[in-house]
């Protein structure tokens, strides 16, 4: 099983059913891709959703990537800072860390520092080329 973090900006990409990412929504349903969130994580999907579709709409699909058995949870309770240009995605970095996931799947260029930091180690992929991976 792949356990991966993922991006805002790459679940607002894969939750339409036109999206040639869908995909990855099902993945995630079926259990095949696992995603590793945090308190804030999930706060901030809601946030944005609700921004970008309704609030109704934003709380079931909390509530389903809660509620799957192949979500991982865990608080970050050491903040890394690793990422200087949009601190607020540090998120993403530290639940990555203490879950030991694979990939933070994004789409973020100011997650490329990341590349350059040898410890602790995070591993990032595109959306893209995530898929392709999935599907190789």
């Amino acid at each position: 099983m792949n356990r991966i973090v993922l991006d805002t900006n790459c679940l607002l990409q894969i939750l339409p059913t036109r999206s040639p990412f869908h995909q990855m929504w099902n993945d995630i349903l079926s259990g095949r891709v696992s995603l590793c969130v945090n308190s804030e994580i999930l706060y901030e999907y809601e946030e944005i959703l609700s921004q970008k579709t309704t609030a109704e709409i934003a709380h079931n699909v909390v509530e389903a990537i809660a509620r799957l058995a192949s979500t991982v949870f865990q608080e970050s309770y050491i903040h890394f800072a690793l990422i200087v240009q949009d601190v607020d995605d540090n998120k993403f970095v530290d639940c990555a860390i203490v879950t030991g996931a694979r990939y933070v799947v994004t789409n973020g260029s100011h997650f490329d520092i990341l590349k350059q930091i040898p410890w602790p180690k995070v591993d990032v992929i595109t959306l893209n080329d995530f898929m392709k991976e999935m599907n190789d």
